[in-house]
């Protein structure tokens, strides 16, 4: 890859490459990656083979430079870019002095078909390390960022490693754990619409079948809150979900079911809390009385690191704004 820095007036700077095959994936499909980077800077960007000729305002122009720079040393690298990548990459570019390997490729290896997944911000690499070298972690921040996903691919990556025998994943079933009663069916059809969505992931990570099979085994459990109570959960990776639905008492029945060789990530939003009036949330009151234990780590996600649809960001920043 040659790198030349012309510049006519601080508003052109051009860039060239030699892998013709990385070039491909690189523009895109009739160059839609390249009108990608034009849109998020708001610059000029022609192509001639592998040459690209930048032409903007002179900050716009660098940015646009570098991102398409590391974004080729990515695919250089074997990595395959996925379908919003250019815009959470951009974001790490502008805002941190970090190169997009150090990010996108400190990869989880989640199931035996080697899917692969990756953080796709700073806070979420930060995340990750937080799991690798702390016990109970606190995963915090809205919807989208990739908290329960991730704590769930590092669950799967141990337990394939064979760093645990056995998973755990659970939330809180309802507000207060009060009002399963009137649901309809039995308990399994009454907790099931809670649970869904830890079952969903975990389905995306493994084979249908081998998850299956492991959940009928017991080496993967999905359960509510209240089916912790009274247990001792040695050599496992649990992941309490939506934690911030936790009543003071419930989360410290769960912190304190920890055993041997064993993990713990906390994921919720504080901003989301659906309890009662009366009752105090046990993910608020946690932060407040064991963040400064040692071995235990927070972790805080904020819009920035939200990788769904641009628009979720938008959405939280709305609400935000009017709070």
């Amino acid at each position: 890859m040659q790198d030349s820095t012309v510049f006519e007036n601080g508003v052109k700077r051009e860039l060239e490459f030699e892998d013709n095959a990385i070039i491909k994936e690189l523009y895109g499909q009739q160059n839609t990656n390249l009108k990608e980077v034009e849109n998020l800077y708001g610059v000029k960007i022609h192509s001639r083979g592998g040459k690209l000729s930048f032409e903007g305002e002179d900050v716009e122009v660098q940015s646009a430079h570098k991102l398409l720079k590391e974004i080729y040393a990515l695919i250089e690298k074997g990595y395959t870019l996925n379908p919003g990548d250019l815009e959470l990459a951009s974001r790490i570019v502008e805002e941190n002095d970090i190169k997009l390997e150090d990010i996108f490729l400190d990869t989880i290896c989640v199931s035996t078909r080697k899917r692969i997944i990756a953080p796709k911000s700073l806070t979420q690499k930060l995340y990750i390390e937080s799991i690798r070298k702390h016990d109970i972690v606190f995963g915090v921040g809205p919807a989208g960022t990739g908290k329960t996903y991730l704590a769930m691919a590092m669950a799967v990556s141990a337990f394939v490693n064979k760093e645990v025998n056995r998973i755990i994943l659970t939330r809180p079933a309802v507000e207060a754990g009060e009002k399963l009663g009137f649901l309809p069916g039995d308990l399994s059809q009454k907790v099931d619409p809670y649970l869904r969505p830890l079952l969903d992931a975990l389905f995306d990570m493994l084979d249908y079948d081998k998850a299956s099979r492991l959940l009928e085994k017991g080496a993967i459990e999905v359960a509510p809150l209240a089916f912790m109570r009274g247990r001792t959960l040695n050599d496992a990776f649990v992941v309490l979900d939506e934690a911030q639905n936790t009543t003071s008492m419930q989360m410290k029945m769960f912190l304190t079911r920890l055993g041997f060789s064993s993990k713990a990530v906390i994921t919720g939003d504080t901003t989301q809390v659906d309890l009662a009036s009366d009752e105090k949330s046990g993910l608020l009151e946690a932060e407040k009385l064991i963040k400064n234990i040692n071995g235990i780590s927070f972790v805080y996600f904020s819009k920035h690191d939200v990788v769904r649809h641009p628009l979720v960001r938008k959405i939280i920043e709305a609400y935000e704004n009017f709070s």
